[in-house]
């Protein structure tokens, strides 16, 4: 559900962007400073855990269509025979300890980072592989006109997505996610970018830290 409290012409403007931006930066100033220990903590674990670089860089699709390298913890493992981007809740390549940093979040800190210096955002559509948001055409390229965000209303209801796909048959599960969910995703990002507002952005950003607490 996009939460609507005035109908924006299309893109936002450019009190909206700078608005927008600046929450941004102070609020992830003020994150990496308060959360800069559990970030460096749980790198060293997961180093250990996955025997690998314990931040996890890989390139996603930004703002205008500009690539850039989302920042997260490392949560799983190299497995031969399984490389797909698409990952569901029962992946064996997920550690017990990337389980834990995933269903809590920690592994999303890092994205602090990519917030502060500006190729995310705390809301917006989730930033996309290359073959994803590269591809969109029309009314749909809307989406890339504001910065990926760490949650969002698409985020929002599909925050259980690996459980969703945990269901589908490994066969069908990519076909699925592409024809169901991303597209439903597509939809609902676009109703956000035409129906921002500041209000709207709190609003995700406090269901998201409640979903996190009944999780928890």
């Amino acid at each position: 559900m996009v939460i609507k409290n005035h109908i924006n012409p299309g893109k936002l403007n450019r009190s909206q962007s700078t608005m927008k931006r600046l929450f941004d930066i102070l609020l992830s100033f003020s994150g990496l400073i308060f959360f800069s220990w559990i970030i460096l903590f749980s790198f060293f674990i997961a180093s250990i855990d996955t025997r690998k670089n314990g931040f996890y860089t890989q390139k996603r699709v930004g703002k205008n269509g500009k690539s850039f390298f989302i920042i997260k913890i490392r949560t799983m493992k190299d497995l031969e025979g399984f490389d797909s981007t698409i990952t569901s809740k029962n992946d064996p390549r997920i550690t017990k300890i990337g389980s834990f940093f995933r269903k809590y979040k920690i592994d999303e800190l890092p994205q602090l980072l990519n917030i502060f210096i500006g190729s995310m955002s705390f809301v917006g559509p989730r930033p996309d592989v290359e073959g994803y948001a590269d591809k969109l055409k029309g009314e749909e390229r809307i989406i890339l006109s504001v910065r990926p965000g760490v949650t969002g209303p698409a985020t929002i209801k599909y925050r259980e997505e690996e459980d969703m796909l945990s269901y589908v048959e490994d066969k069908f599960r990519e076909t699925y996610n592409n024809e169901v969910i991303y597209a439903d995703k597509i939809k609902i990002n676009i109703e956000y970018v035409k129906n921002w507002s500041f209000s709207g952005d709190l609003c995700y950003i406090w269901r998201t830290l409640m979903g996190l607490i009944k999780n928890g």
